[in-house]
């Protein structure tokens, strides 16, 4: 078994700032240390500021806006991309993401590398992104009338999450081509595992993220594939962004043998390391990734070659090898801080650099957005982790 886990610290947040607001009467205050200047307090500046802004500005605004504004413009100074500020609605789509159950419209959606819009990555069955013909490879600039540009993905999946039954707009590119969508938000049980069987007892396993629902479906099917008399298994990691450490550190110990799946390395020193026991598939392995394969999937991804036990297909992945924690704080909002650096079993960390797969498969950016909707004919990443295993199994 593991021989420790972890992926919600739940340590209470031990940073503080003072910043005083006063919203007409009403007095905001954050607890800070060292960030007195000698000259003009915090507080006071921010005083003047919102005075100025009272007075003079034809434009109307929000003072929770502003609040969490500067918040959010407090946590981007530390030049982190993983490092910010969840409000309160932010933090509670968060969570039910990463718990793998929503109400929503049914998708996956990442960070396009190029232009850092929203794209559609996959598109659930029987849902209502599917009934509104939304496809892979479709970008979101819009929400409810709201433009999407610059907005992380957090806040864009928070903005089209909501309550069940509740209609949601969304503003949609596709090519050169834009329209409107509005939809019916519903209950979604997100499918972050699906598979089938291929030629020759071939079995093909798609995660398209480690969340908390992803283990059992994992476990569910394996058994399956195994009912098939599975003789190798490829698993398809592109465009999966990551997820919980503890979800990828238990798919780990059933697909590595005994031994490091990796390390993680804290501020001040402290190390975790997370092991696998000697119960383990021990079948041929092959690994599919792209550019878009990140942070947890890295783990797995590192963690395989390492040991030996499996053939990596595609193309060089994301990059990111540093771990985050979510630290609460008291108005139910939260923060998310990079904590830690992970190294895989052999001691690389891979963050700014990826990992390289053993045979390169190059394919253009649409297409890799598409994966999870190509046919085998089209797919010439599958193709050549199809060969790759026909080597292994004979």
């Amino acid at each position: 078994m593991l021989k420790n886990r972890l992926f919600w610290l739940g340590i209470p947040v031990g940073m503080a700032l003072m910043m005083v607001l006063y919203f007409a009467g009403t007095r905001h205050i954050m607890r800070s240390h060292a960030m007195w200047d000698g000259r003009t307090s915090p507080e006071r500046k921010i005083s003047e500021i919102y005075n100025i802004l009272q007075r003079h500005s034809i434009n109307t605004f929000d003072k929770d806006e502003l609040l969490n504004s500067m918040y959010r413009g407090l946590l981007d100074g530390v030049g982190d991309p993983y490092t910010f500020y969840f409000d309160r609605e932010a933090l509670a789509a968060f969570i039910e993401r990463t718990d793998g159950t929503y109400a929503g419209i049914g998708m996956f959606v990442a960070v396009d590398p190029e232009d850092r819009r929203i794209v559609v990555v996959e598109v659930f069955p029987g849902s209502p992104a599917e009934a509104n013909g939304l496809l892979p490879g479709d970008k979101i600039i819009g929400v409810d009338g709201q433009s999407m540009d610059g907005k992380r993905l957090e806040e864009v999946t928070a903005l089209v999450k909501g309550d069940p039954g509740s209609r949601v707009r969304l503003n949609i590119m596709r090519g050169r081509d834009t329209f409107e969508i509005e939809m019916t938000r519903q209950r979604v049980n997100v499918p972050t595992v699906n598979h089938r069987m291929l030629h020759d007892n071939i079995g093909f396993l798609r995660i398209a993220g480690f969340e908390g629902v992803t283990f059992q479906q994992f476990g569910e099917a394996i058994i399956d594939l195994h009912s098939q008399n599975m003789r190798g298994l490829i698993i398809d990691l592109r465009n999966n962004p990551g997820g919980r450490l503890e979800t990828v550190a238990d798919i780990s110990n059933i697909l590595l043998p005994e031994g490091v799946i990796l390390y993680v390395n804290y501020k001040g020193g402290n190390q975790v390391i997370y092991e696998s026991d000697n119960r383990h598939l021990g079948i041929p392995l092959v690994i599919l990734v792209n550019e878009q394969s990140a942070s947890a999937s890295e783990v797995l991804t590192g963690a395989i070659r390492d040991h030996g036990v499996g053939t990596i297909v595609g193309q060089r992945t994301f990059g990111k090898g540093v771990v985050q924690s979510l630290f609460p704080v008291s108005d139910d909002s939260a923060v998310k801080i990079t904590v830690a650096r992970y190294y895989t079993p052999g001691g690389y960390s891979i963050h700014g650099e990826g990992i390289t797969p053993d045979h390169i498969v190059e394919v253009d950016r649409e297409t890799a957005m598409r994966a999870a909707s190509l046919t085998l004919e089209e797919d010439i990443q599958l193709q050549k982790a199809i060969e790759v295993m026909m080597g292994k199994i004979g």
